[in-house]
């Protein structure tokens, strides 16, 4: 029977290094051209371009042009293969070194990350403890809980700020995502042939009586289709409520 090959600094009993570790490390000389960035880039191309379900260590050692167990070498499974993208895809969110206001770190790494999840619709699915714990996505938090801190606030307070924010951020994103996508199944291109394709079961439901609030803005709101716009306010409404709630 074939014996699993150990990961380095498993022998004597010692725990393998982490992903992280790994990719920190000086690189001894390569035996193979296959790296964890390679790995990482390959992955993301392959989501952007055919869906986070295309990920697989099959298609990715297609891509690459290696044997398929070559990338287990270099990666434990699939976990492992989505912190890579998502640590690789995060690099973009940064802020101005001058930005010290903990309401301007947070709104703008919070704008960044509607525009970076909208580039990459798989970052929706991604289990949140894939999302969170990888260098790029801890220098983030990082961050805002520093800008966060210095208003002389308890951790425990920080830190559920913080999650306010990102929760907001993240849900209200998926949520726009899953409509594009639904939309994108349908061959609908716009809000109004959404609206029009979906106007028999509102047309009953408003026929009841029962929703007369929603009824007024079906009829009256001027900003339907304007995510963007919506994505800013809802934001400004949770950091004016962790203002007021905080103190800061």
């Amino acid at each position: 029977m074939a014996v699993a090959k150990k990961k380095e600094g498993e022998e004597n009993g010692a725990e393998a290094p982490s992903l992280w570790e790994r990719m920190e490390r000086p690189a001894p000389a390569p035996r193979t051209s296959l790296t964890l960035e390679r790995i990482a880039a390959a992955a993301v191309e392959i989501a952007d371009e055919e869906g986070g379900a295309a990920v697989t260590m099959r298609r990715l050692a297609t891509k690459l042009g290696v044997a398929p167990m070559a990338a287990y070498r270099h990666v434990d499974g699939k976990d492992d293969l989505w912190a890579l993208m998502i640590d690789r895809v995060s690099r973009e969110l940064t802020v101005p070194d001058g930005a010290t206001d903990w309401r301007d770190v947070l709104r703008s790494y919070a704008l960044q990350t509607r525009e970076l999840m909208l580039a990459h619709p798989w970052m929706a699915v991604m289990p949140t403890p894939v999302i969170a714990l990888t260098p790029s996505r801890m220098t983030v938090a990082e961050r805002q809980l520093a800008a966060l801190a210095v208003c002389g606030l308890d951790a425990d307070s920080v830190m559920a700020a913080f999650r306010a924010v990102t929760s907001f951020v993240h849900g209200s994103a998926q949520t726009e995502i899953a409509m594009r996508e639904y939309q994108e199944r349908h061959g609908w291109t716009s809000g109004d042939e959404t609206r029009q394709a979906l106007a028999p079961q509102m047309v009953y439901l408003m026929s009841t009586g029962r929703y007369p609030t929603y009824e007024q803005y079906a009829l009256s709101a001027s900003r339907k289709d304007d995510r963007a716009w919506e994505f800013a306010f809802g934001l400004d409404c949770v950091l004016d409520g962790i203002a007021q709630s905080l103190g800061i």
